[in-house]
């Protein structure tokens, strides 16, 4: 917006300037013309008295003299012979520039006229004698005496063009900022409430219509950041009502007794207790926990993974489901907080056992790579018959039991890492997840990595 103005007061500037300086600068030019020619008729003028009186050669010569054409040897008086004086002759004094035609058309039209001649142009004034005769006064004007000035007058009407074509670039310019730089205030406020800057706001300032949108953009900012605070209150009020049925579970639980199954109930309850302060906690902090890990935040995927099989295995068992675990015998390091990968695991495994038959083999292998590491969860059931529609957000298949959020939490922790979630078909015959969590180092392209198979079956 800035540069279209300024382009478009450069043009209209320049525009009005050619349109008056042109036309000035030949105005002055015939007005240097006319200067000239005016001051040869006023030296010529002063000869006709003389001419009136006399025609004898030294009077003549002394008038001519005392001119300042004359003076300069640039005027000349043609006298003819008079006819009625017998042995009469003509009398010339200085020099003739102009030509016998020239002369003789003025004799016959008695009226001044003009003929160019070499380095300059002749001024022809005719005078009536008192025999009847007419005298021509030539009167020689040098080129450099009529373009006299008109140089000067041009540089400095150019001179005055170009300050006025600066200036209202300047003015453009100063005009266009006062323009912009609201709209990029702007722009850049509403970047930063993209990428959750939920303080971002703008000066309410500059040209009406953008200091309307200033004032309907902070109105926004608000509104948004109002309907944030009431989602959290929201989430944490649902959350909390959560407690009293947990509780309740709690207290059954511990009335179960002693068993790897009781045992296992009251962990679950635990941890589903620690999942539901943390889901309070989370949801009424002032800010989203959406920020990027920093530097040697993270977890140890194998360590994670180990913990969470050994609670899904003890459910296996009692279905009756091989269990095969691989490529989890060293730590493997990755950009993931603890809880979110147990929740990813837990999404994951938690698929298998509500969407497959009892029996259903399933397998779990870590593969560690220069970029990546991989995680493949697969197992032996029907298969997931629309795999992009299953990694769609809400999107349950109108199964019991399912709200369709899992694989949708497992893409969102695989993307903030660098990485994704491919759902494919299994070596056992079933759906394979595929997740790939990135190490934020540079490396070539997926298709292209080496990966090196850790560990053996378990």
């Amino acid at each position: 917006m800035r540069w279209a103005l300024v382009k478009v007061c450069l043009a209209v500037t320049v525009m009005v300037v050619v349109a008056f300086a042109v036309p000035l600068g030949m105005v002055i030019k015939e007005m240097a013309r006319d200067r000239a020619f005016s001051n040869a008729e006023r030296q010529a003028a002063a000869i006709g008295p003389t001419l009136s009186i006399t025609t004898d050669r030294d009077a003549l010569e002394r008038a001519v003299a005392s001119t300042q054409s004359g003076a300069e040897n640039r005027m000349a008086v043609h006298v003819p012979a008079d006819p009625a004086v017998p042995g009469s002759a003509a009398v010339d004094i200085g020099t003739q520039r102009a030509a016998d035609k020239d002369l003789e058309a003025t004799r016959k039209v008695i009226k001044a006229s003009i003929s160019d001649v070499s380095g300059g142009s002749t001024l022809l004034q005719p005078t009536a004698l008192s025999s009847g005769q007419i005298a021509i006064v030539e009167v020689f004007v040098p080129e450099a005496e009529v373009t006299n000035g008109v140089t000067t007058a041009w540089v400095v009407l150019a001179g005055v063009g170009i300050g006025l074509i600066i200036g209202s670039v300047a003015v453009a310019d100063r005009l266009g900022v006062r323009m912009v730089r609201p709209a990029q205030r702007l722009a850049g406020a509403a970047q930063d409430l993209g990428e959750g800057k939920l303080g971002a706001r703008v000066p309410e300032e500059g040209p009406t219509e953008l200091r309307s949108a200033a004032v309907a953009f902070n109105s926004m900012a608000d509104q948004v950041v109002q309907l944030l605070a009431n989602e959290r209150e929201l989430a944490a009020d649902l959350s909390h009502r959560l407690r009293t049925p947990l509780t309740v579970l709690r207290l059954n639980a511990a009335s179960l007794g002693e068993g790897p199954a009781a045992d296992q109930t009251r962990a679950a309850v635990e941890q589903l207790e620690r999942e539901v302060d943390t889901i309070i906690r989370t949801a009424r902090e002032a800010k989203p926990k959406t920020q990027p890990a920093g530097p040697g935040a993270g977890c140890d995927a194998c360590e994670v993974i180990l913990e969470r099989m050994e609670f899904w295995s003890a459910l296996a068992e009692d279905e009756g489901r091989e269990v095969r675990l691989a490529g989890v015998d060293r730590p493997v390091r990755i950009p993931v907080a603890r809880p979110d990968l147990v929740a990813v695991l837990d999404a994951l495994l938690g698929n298998v056992f509500r969407h497959t038959p009892e029996g259903t083999a399933f397998s779990v292998d870590v593969h560690n790579g220069e970029d990546a590491v991989i995680v493949l969860v697969s197992d032996a059931g029907p298969g997931i018959s629309d795999p992009r529609a299953a990694l769609a957000r809400g999107n349950s298949g109108g199964r019991p039991g399912s709200t369709g959020l899992g694989l949708d939490i497992v893409r969102r922790v695989a993307e903030s890492t660098g990485g994704d979630v491919r759902i494919g078909h299994s070596v056992l015959g079933g759906t394979e997840v595929r997740l790939w969590i990135g190490l934020g180092r540079p490396a070539p392209a997926r298709r292209s990595h080496r990966l090196r198979r850790r560990g053996a079956s378990a």
